[in-house]
Order: C-alpha cells, then structure tokens, then sequence
C-alpha cells in the first residue's frame, strides 16, 4: 500500500471513531473565521487527486458552511400566498456554495476543486483549492473567469447532471 492509502485510512478511522484528535480539530476550526486560508491540506491524498501541487500561486482555504435549509428574505411590499414559507432549499450542494463564498474571498482566483473535511452538528467544513491564474506557474490549468458561479466546477457540474 502506498503512502496517500494510509492516509485515506487515517482519515476515514478519525472521523468514524470520533477521535480527540478529530473532535479537537472541529473545536478549533469552529472559533476560526467562516474563510481561512490554511498552510496545507489536511486530507493529502485527496488533494492531489483534485490537482494540488505545493508550489506558488496554488493555495487551500477551508469554509465552514451552516448546515440546514437558508432562510429566505422577506418581502419589500406583498407576497403572493404560495411563498409564504419562511425557509427554502437552495438549488445548490453545501459544496458548491463553499467554493462560491471561497471565490468571492479572493476574486483573483479561481476555484480547481473542493472536498470535505468534517461536520458538527451545526455546520459542515470544506477544503477549496484555489489558483491564481495569473501566476506563471498555473498556464496549464483552466483559464476560465468565474468558472464555480457558472457551474463549472466538480461539484457544480454534479448538481447540474452534466
């Protein structure tokens, strides 16, 4: 077994035993901002297999998304009598919109891809890798503007059944 197995291991063993290690990751991650930029990707393997490369211009950010419907906005004037419900399920995975709000912290970049890292019972965290397409070091990669608001990405394209 290769190295990125045993880490896929690891992982999944934390987060089905519940481990201090875990739980204590959760509780710190909870008094941290909604977007941080992180040092490196605490699930590796996964990662990679997204397109992570440790070099410039190539970083990670993890959101903490609430979990549960959104709550919708109330009327300026009057409503129609069929929209009367105060929550609404958005057309969008919790992923997806992890990625949208990870774009808008750093306009110049664009999203590669996206994965999950844990969940509470109120929230749940996702790891985005972002590029900076103006970096010399990233012209291999998708020089597409706006590519997560536009359903482009993975988890875009999944809810989109493309």
């Amino acid at each position: 077994m290769g190295m990125y197995k045993y880490i896929k291991q690891t992982l999944q063993k934390e987060y089905a035993t519940r481990s201090p290690e875990y739980r204590a990751r959760l509780t710190a991650w909870g008094k941290q901002p909604a977007v941080i930029r992180v040092e490196k990707p605490t699930n590796l393997a996964r990662a990679r297999e997204l397109g992570y490369r440790a070099r410039q211009g190539l970083f990670v950010v993890r959101a903490r998304i609430g979990r549960g419907s959104r709550k919708r906005k109330k009327p300026d004037l009057g409503r129609k009598a069929g929209k009367s419900g105060q929550f609404f399920t958005p057309g969008k995975s919790l992923q997806w919109i992890a990625e949208e709000r990870s774009n808008k912290h750093y306009p110049n970049c664009e999203v590669l891809g996206s994965y999950w890292v844990g969940a509470t019972g109120q929230d749940k965290y996702f790891e985005v890798i972002l590029y900076d397409r103006m970096h010399g070091s990233n012209k291999e990669l998708p020089q597409q503007v706006g590519r997560v608001f536009r359903g482009l990405t993975a988890a875009g394209k999944k809810r989109r059944a493309v």
